[in-house]
C-alpha cells in the first residue's frame, strides 16, 4: 500500500500485531486473502506498514468483527482508493453492511431483553423460594407455559 507517509513512520508486522491485537498469522492471511491492499516491503523484503496501512488494517478488522463476509471485504479492497465511482461503490457496500448491522443489533437488543427477563424470572423464583420444576408442574396443570417461555416464542 503506497502511502505519502515517509518510510521512517512505517512499522513491521510484529508492531502492527501488537497495535491491533491481530496475530501475525492473521495479518499474513489477510494479505494472502486479498483483504489488504499491497503492503510495502523494505529493502530486506519485510513488510513495512505505513500509518495509512495500519488504519486500513483496523478498518478491515472492524468489518470482519462486525460480520462482513470475506468476499465483501475483498471487493471493498479491490475497488481501490482512487476515483469517484469507486468511492460510490465503497459507500454502497458500507451502507449495506451498516443496514445489516442495524438489523443484527435490533435482534440482539430483543434477545438481550429476553435473557434479562429470564434472569428476573429466576431471581423471583429464588426470592419466593420456589423451585422451577414446581412452577412448571403447576403451570402444566393449568395448561400454561412459563411466562419467560411465552416471551421467547412470541
Amino acid at each position: 500500500m503506497s502511502a505519502s507517509s515517509s518510510s521512517r513512520d512505517a512499522v513491521g508486522i510484529r508492531e502492527v500485531s501488537e497495535r491491533t491485537g491481530l496475530s501475525i498469522d492473521t495479518l499474513r492471511w489477510y494479505e494472502r486473502a486479498g483483504l489488504l491492499p499491497d503492503i510495502d516491503r523494505g529493502t530486506d523484503g519485510r513488510r513495512r506498514y505505513s500509518p495509512l496501512a495500519i488504519g486500513f488494517v483496523r478498518l478491515v478488522q472492524v468489518l470482519r468483527r462486525t460480520g462482513m463476509p470475506v468476499a465483501e471485504v475483498r471487493k471493498f479492497v479491490q475497488l481501490g482508493t482512487v476515483g469517484l465511482e469507486h468511492h460510490r461503490s465503497r459507500v454502497a457496500l458500507l451502507e449495506e453492511h451498516a443496514a445489516a448491522l442495524e438489523e443484527r443489533m435490533a435482534q440482539l437488543r430483543a434477545d438481550h431483553a429476553t435473557v434479562q427477563a429470564e434472569i428476573a424470572h429466576y431471581r423471583d423464583l429464588i426470592a419466593r423460594g420456589v423451585d422451577f420444576s414446581a412452577e412448571l408442574a403447576e403451570q402444566d396443570v393449568r395448561g400454561d407455559a412459563p411466562a419467560a417461555w411465552r416471551r421467547v416464542s412470541s
